[in-house]
């Protein structure tokens, strides 16, 4: 969080956050001073995101906007457009991806940064089976014991990594199950990088860590910051 703040703080100007989901990110920003647009395709999401933005009280300061980020609906230019964790690499089709590059591009102010985080080593992720990754107590109110169980598949043709989860609830006596699945395109740092050179941005960084350190392919975290050229 407090990468995304530093970015937030020398835009000086409002900031455009793709796939906001429940304001995870928005909502710190928000705190810190920054004025936040987010946009994300979930009215669910968005509800509770809301709901948040009422508690916290900062309506004044972030706005919240249900729109398909392909085709960002703004007049206004951002000094920054921020894209978090994996957010681009969900975009399953190239031509998403690419429509969604040249929507961020057209709306970023002429010198301004796109700042962008892929899930990492995600075309070596290694695949397994039902593997228990959480298992614990959720505290506060509506307490219940949760567990998550997740199975990891390589689609190597369509070049995807897809996470199936099954999240169980259990409050006494009574137990409810949820599945879904994930899926992030295998897409790499160099890779992503083309793409941005491509639709009109010159990279500006490649970031191994949120304090500031060169990428390497065995680097925990990929960042790319990109200006408008």
């Amino acid at each position: 969080m407090p990468f995304w703040r530093a970015l937030a703080a020398r835009a000086g100007g409002p900031v455009l956050e793709l796939g906001c989901g429940t304001g995870r990110i928005a909502l710190p920003l928000g705190r810190a001073g920054a004025h936040v647009v987010g946009i994300d395709r979930s009215e669910p999401m968005l509800a509770r995101a809301r709901q948040r933005v009422r508690r916290a009280k900062l309506q004044a300061r972030i706005h919240l906007i249900r729109g398909d980020i392909r085709h960002l609906p703004f007049a206004e230019r951002f000094p920054l457009v921020m894209a978090p964790y994996g957010i681009l690499q969900s975009l399953l089709r190239e031509r998403d991806l690419t429509q969604t590059l040249e929507a961020v591009r057209d709306v970023l102010e002429p010198g301004g940064t796109f700042g962008m985080e892929l899930v990492a080593d995600l075309p070596s992720w290694s695949e397994y089976r039902k593997r228990v990754s959480l298992t614990g107590w959720r505290r506060g109110a509506g307490s219940a014991h949760v567990t998550l169980v997740e199975t990891v598949r390589q689609d190597t043709a369509r070049k995807l990594t897809i996470f199936d989860q099954e999240f169980t609830e259990r409050r006494g006596r009574t137990r409810r199950t949820h599945q879904f699945s994930l899926a992030f395109r295998t897409l790499s740092v160099p890779q992503m990088a083309r793409r941005l050179e491509k639709s009109g941005f010159a990279i500006s960084a490649v970031l191994g860590d949120y304090k500031g350190r060169a990428w390497d392919a065995r680097a925990d975290v990929w960042i790319i910051l990109a200006r408008r050229a």
